[in-house]
């Protein structure tokens, strides 16, 4: 039986505040602040000076932060990507006012100490489902630009630049019709990408482009519980409570991404899938609002989606396993 090897306490947290150029570091573990250049050979040289004791922090910005956390990656450092949202919040606690690249690196360092415990840890992106995420994505921003094109053309006094829109609209057609086949044959690509892709296709509701948009943006499917995939997807609601006032519950937070990809499937669930359509039905009779009803569907399809990628990872690490 291989020996279990328990990793060591951390006893050093390090804030990066990550920029295009350069990086602000701060050291908790003699409390010093310094700037290193956002290269390869700069972050190679800084992750080789740290050891497993120490635990990385820094925020989204835009890919800027991938070439740190590779770094780290190799260097066998453990990383935490922290939320923007989250990392203010913690900030405002304190009652900060001000701001900077070191006073937002002292920040990281102390949200690391304090909640180290709690934070996953980094881990490398499937290299296609990071292709397959960016796919998608440009796809949503062309189809938001279609639509602001279209509605241009509609609205008065349109007929000067009427050529110049319609020109536009035409390429961004085109350009859309090459991400969605791009996207098709990368789906096809891949054996795990095409078990997940037919499991979700199998739920009423759920066509080709909300299949890839949701094994794109949330990977985690499939490994996680229903309430945290509802949270994830932006659908959960959460309680308003105060005494003995129950306010109205309203969902927040989540990947504004996949809740519009939800949204356009409950839409088709509502009129197609048998149960879904019986439970929109049901809601709408007892006075629930139509986007009410259809929230409510979001959730369960989500649910739904989670459950059936968690059964079908299982009967494939059977079928591996025998």
């Amino acid at each position: 039986m291989p020996e279990i090897v328990t990793p060591p306490p951390l006893t050093r947290f390090i804030g990066c505040d990550v920029g295009k150029a350069a990086i602000v570091v701060f050291d908790s573990r003699d409390g010093s602040s310094r700037s290193l250049a956002n290269t390869p050979e700069a972050l190679a040289a800084f992750a080789a000076s740290l050891d497993a004791t120490g635990l990385v922090v820094c925020e989204a910005t835009g890919g800027y932060e991938d070439a740190l956390l590779a770094a780290l990656l190799v260097a066998g450092i453990p990383a935490h990507r922290a939320d923007a949202r989250k990392v203010k919040a913690f900030i405002r606690s304190f009652g900060t006012l001000g701001k900077s690249d070191a006073l937002d690196a002292r920040a990281l360092a102390r949200y690391a100490e304090e909640r180290h415990a709690r934070l996953p840890r980094w881990q490398a992106p499937d290299p296609q489902r990071e292709r397959l995420q960016t796919l998608v994505l440009t796809r949503a921003d062309l189809i938001a630009q279609r639509t602001a094109c279209t509605n241009r053309l509609k609205a008065p006094g349109a007929e000067p630049v009427r050529p110049y829109l319609e020109a536009l609209c035409a390429c961004l057609v085109g350009q859309i019709q090459a991400l969605e086949a791009a996207i098709a044959e990368l789906m096809a690509s891949a054996d795990d990408l095409v078990r997940a892709e037919k499991t979700l296709r199998a739920i009423p509701g759920i066509g080709a482009t909300t299949a890839a948009a949701l094994i794109a943006l949330m990977p985690e499917l499939g490994h996680i519980d229903r309430r945290q995939a509802a949270a994830l997807a932006g659908v959960a609601p959460h309680p308003n409570q105060s005494g003995a006032a129950d306010a109205y519950r309203r969902t927040r937070g989540g990947r504004p991404e996949v809740k519009r990809t939800l949204f356009l499937a409950a839409m088709a669930a509502s009129r197609f899938h048998p149960g879904l359509k019986d439970a929109y039905q049901r809601l709408r009779k007892a006075g629930k609002k139509p986007i009410v009803a259809l929230t409510a569907l979001m959730r369960r399809l989500i649910v739904i989606a989670n459950a059936r990628l968690r059964d079908a990872f299982a009967e494939h690490r059977q079928a591996s396993a025998n």
